[in-house]
């Protein structure tokens, strides 16, 4: 799939169907976009579990926090994705591993490797580049989760 744009309609569907979300990269500086936008997703109603290796068992914006994806104990329905571009392909590696695997991989604005994403797309996971749920839920005018 060809990341340069995305319809509407393809990330409104998106955000209205996951539910849980990792956030990987979450910060727990609440100055950082990564712990905004994880407070955010959970205010709009998604389970939030925040991924950050030196916090985990820790609290993040109130979101329990893990290591790794593989630690979550849970079916995650969204990657969301807070690292730079260079260190996608491990984070697709990890996805990849997950039993069940998530349906989506979302990356940080400035996120975007066209080869790692082509293998999770390869492996049957959608992605979208280079976009942040927090802007894209008000801006298409979504609802709050019930």
């Amino acid at each position: 799939m060809p990341h340069d744009s995305y319809d509407d309609a393809f990330i409104a569907d998106w955000l209205g169907r996951v539910r849980t979300i990792a956030v990987v990269g979450a910060s727990p500086n609440p100055a950082r976009p990564s712990h905004g936008v994880a407070l955010y997703l959970a205010r709009h109603g998604y389970k939030v579990i925040a991924i950050n290796p030196g916090q985990a068992g820790r609290d993040i914006a109130g979101l329990p926090t893990y290591a790794r994806l593989a630690d979550v104990p849970e079916p995650i329905d969204m990657v969301d994705v807070f690292r730079a571009p260079e260190y996608l392909d491990g984070v697709v590696a990890e996805t990849l591993a997950l039993a069940p695997r998530p349906a989506l991989i979302w990356t940080q604005l400035g996120v975007r490797d066209d080869a790692a994403a082509a293998k999770a797309e390869a492996a049957g996971i959608a992605v979208i580049q280079d976009r942040c749920p927090a802007i894209e839920i008000p801006r298409l005018r979504l609802p709050r989760l019930a």
